[in-house]
């Protein structure tokens, strides 16, 4: 889960650890939430799609900061959080 804006070290840690688990074959999902969600545009977050990234995003914080739902993510609510967190061998926040 992320939940820091793009400007702030949290963002581009999560990327890196996403990026290195990519690369060893991990499934990796990871959920922006809050301040990060501006960042879904991110290319390089584009990327890590392209290499297997599963992308969240909270559409509530997109509504919330007026901005639109496109197909860089799948948007979702908290239970998809929720479902993750009960789901997964490892959880990290970025917060």
């Amino acid at each position: 889960m992320l939940s820091v804006s793009p400007d702030e070290p949290g963002f581009d840690q999560a990327l890196g650890q996403a990026e290195a688990a990519l690369a060893k074959g991990v499934k990796v999902y990871l959920y922006c939430i809050d301040d990060a969600v501006p960042g879904i545009g991110d290319p390089r977050l584009a990327k890590l799609r392209a290499d297997g990234l599963n992308l969240f995003g909270c559409a509530y914080s997109m509504r919330q900061r007026k901005l639109p739902l496109d197909d860089s993510a799948v948007f979702s609510g908290l239970s998809v959080l929720s479902d993750i967190m009960a789901d997964t061998d490892r959880f990290e926040s970025f917060s």
